[in-house]
């Protein structure tokens, strides 16, 4: 079963304690920084567009994009409820096309890692180069090996709410550095009875060197990274990475 279909209805769900403002104002910050104000800005893999909506209300013209259908149903009736002007377009992020160039582009929220192979990467590190302003920002995360090896490796997670609940089984390979998560989802409906079902996710962890490599092989300006979680440097028990990178020419 393709990732993001029923378990997309109860995402926001489980992710209520997702720091969202706080990412959003490290984003505006970020972009405030590169001196990006306002204007055009891409959420790529963005989801139900909690983050989107965020950044449009920081005064962005946000444009998301994501594969699941699903999900972008959610985020544009987040979008009509919020009276936001945000353009959602169903792409793969590996081919995904705009209409024009943008000032930056965001991907949050170990997006990246559903990306499988290192061809993946290149290829959408390209087609954000492509469609950046010129030194436009593209500021994103990934997670590590390192979380997926040691931290979050061969374990169970399960949390029990009154309407729905999950059991999230992790698997991880640590000679191909993939990540198999599946998950069992139990939501309540109609007079009191549960619907099962079930999504299994792949992910692929990533080191800082490979990431840096892929960057400057697509083109663009390998500026920084941080600790996503600390905000400081970039440790070998680091889980997950903020990566800056800049538009260098077509």
């Amino acid at each position: 079963m393709d990732a993001y279909e029923d378990f997309a209805e109860v995402y926001d769900t489980f992710m209520d304690e997702t720091p969202y403002e706080e990412w959003a104002d490290f984003v505006t910050t970020a972009l405030k920084n590169a001196g990006i104000s306002d204007g055009l800005v891409l959420d790529l893999g963005c989801g139900t567009g909690t983050m989107t909506e965020l950044l449009a209300k920081a005064g962005y013209d946000m444009i998301g994009v994501d594969l699941s259908d699903r999900m972008l149903n959610i985020a544009m009736r987040k979008r009509e409820k919020s009276g936001q002007d945000i353009l959602y377009l169903e792409q793969d992020m590996r081919e995904f096309e705009l209409y024009g160039t943008v000032g930056a582009v965001i991907c949050l929220c170990d997006s990246l890692n559903y990306l499988l192979e290192e061809e993946d990467l290149l290829q959408t590190f390209r087609l954000v180069n492509n469609y950046l302003d010129p030194g436009g920002l593209f500021l994103f995360d990934f997670n590590t090996v390192y979380k997926y090896e040691t931290v979050i490796g061969d374990t169970v997670i399960a949390e029990n709410r009154d309407d729905c609940s999950f059991i999230w089984e992790n698997y991880y390979d640590a000679a191909e550095k993939l990540n198999e998560y599946d998950l069992t989802i139990f939501v309540r409906e109609k007079n009191d009875l549960f619907r099962k079902f079930t999504e299994t996710h792949l992910q692929r962890g990533y080191t800082l060197p490979v990431i840096k490599d892929l960057v400057e092989k697509s083109g663009m300006i390998f500026q920084r990274a941080i600790d996503a979680d600390t905000h400081g440097e970039v440790t070998a028990k680091s889980e997950r990475i903020y990566v800056f990178a800049a538009e260098n020419g077509k």
